[in-house]
């Protein structure tokens, strides 16, 4: 199971994520995410503090996110993450790549 919540902070959107981001779960992402690419949302963070798991898919789901926001000039950053999904991110090297924050309020102070 997968809730989202979305709230807007002047330019940035922060996705509140809570559950498991998986094959099962991730398209559940698509209508929020495709709300905000087609608005061309340009500044995005994923909080990921209430998600106990995530695999490929919800990986690929956020790297495609952050793909699209750095090609408009923006940028998508990740707060909260702990535990399996922190591992994942270092095993995969993606905090080296997508910029991650231990609280949204420090995520959303990076873009100003």
């Amino acid at each position: 199971m997968l809730d989202i919540h979305k709230e807007t902070h002047g330019d940035v959107v922060v996705l509140s994520l809570k559950g498991q981001l998986d094959a099962l779960t991730a398209g559940k992402m698509k209508p929020t995410v495709d709300e905000l690419m087609d608005s061309k949302t340009t500044n995005i963070v994923f909080d990921l503090q209430d998600i106990t798991l995530i695999d490929s898919s919800g990986v690929g789901a956020i790297v495609s996110v952050f793909k699209r926001t750095r090609s408009w000039n923006g940028d998508t950053k990740i707060s909260g993450l702990s535990a399996q999904p922190l591992e994942v991110f270092r095993l995969l090297k993606l905090d080296k790549v997508i910029h991650v924050f231990q609280s949204v309020d420090q995520a959303l102070s990076s873009f100003h």
